[in-house]
């Protein structure tokens, strides 16, 4: 049986040909062909929400599939864009609204918010990468999270962005090797005990975020394997990554759910 780190690193090891196998499945082309057909044709915001087959598309490209049936808040996410502080997507920390709203930014350019190659190959390139994270997950949910934390990672700039997204704390409690009842502590000393554990501009940094992510995939092997086999041998006994002494007795002392 191939491991989870195994399964990672052939899949990353040339992502290109990854995502090219991906895009040229019969499911993913058809459908891409429909999207790319189509798309430069839509030039409001209420005929995108008309073609349910072109919104069912770009909300999956964003990894917003399970909010596809909650078209009154999509719409309200890109009906405000970006542009006002105040705006919708701007006041959710999850940055895929704002990446949504950056594929298909109607507030911004209206009628021609469609031409432009975010909206087309942008979008495109979206859909392969999610379907490649779908297809990954039904072998192996911990290579789905790793690839989707790769994707995401450059996005995370305070503690409180991966307590928003239970993928991208997932990854970070098992790589820092916390219980998941941490989760149920309170929120700002979660995201001071991450912001504590990690220099969160590591994720800008493509080497050091690969080796966060083979920590993690060798730990999540651990945590799921029914074998003996200990995949972080590969790494010796020292990591970049883990949570201190002094912070571990910290965060041991907390009372879930309150202070």
């Amino acid at each position: 049986m191939t491991t989870t780190y195994t399964s990672y690193k052939l899949i990353t090891a040339d992502l290109g040909k990854s995502l090219e196998r991906v895009a040229k499945e019969p499911d993913v082309a058809r459908e891409t062909e429909y999207y790319l057909s189509k798309i430069g044709d839509i030039k409001t915001i209420d005929q995108f929400f008309a073609d349910t087959r072109l919104y069912n598309y770009a909300i999956k490209a964003h990894g917003l599939e399970d909010m596809g049936y909650a078209k009154a808040f999509m719409r309200k996410v890109l009906t405000e864009g970006v542009d006002n502080e105040d705006a919708f997507a701007n006041k959710l920390t999850d940055s895929r609204y704002k990446q949504l709203v950056e594929s298909l930014n109607f507030a911004r350019q209206g009628e021609a918010a469609t031409s432009f190659d975010r909206a087309q190959k942008g979008v495109v390139d979206k859909y392969a990468r999610e379907t490649l994270e779908q297809s990954a997950g039904e072998e192996n949910a911990g290579v789905r999270l790793a690839l989707y934390f790769a994707r995401m990672a450059p996005s995370i700039t305070s503690g409180y962005a991966i307590i928003a997204d239970e993928a991208l704390a997932q990854v970070v409690r098992t790589t820092l090797q916390l219980p998941n009842e941490f989760a149920g502590t309170e929120v700002d000393r979660q995201a001071a005990a991450y912001e504590a554990a990690i220099d969160l501009k590591d994720f800008q940094d493509p080497a050091k975020l690969t080796d966060f992510l083979d920590r993690f995939t060798a730990l999540w092997e651990i945590d799921n394997s029914t074998d003996g086999y200990d995949p972080l041998a590969v790494f010796g006994a020292s990591s970049g990554y883990g949570i201190s002494s002094d912070l571990l007795l910290s965060i041991n002392s907390l009372k879930l759910g309150g202070r």
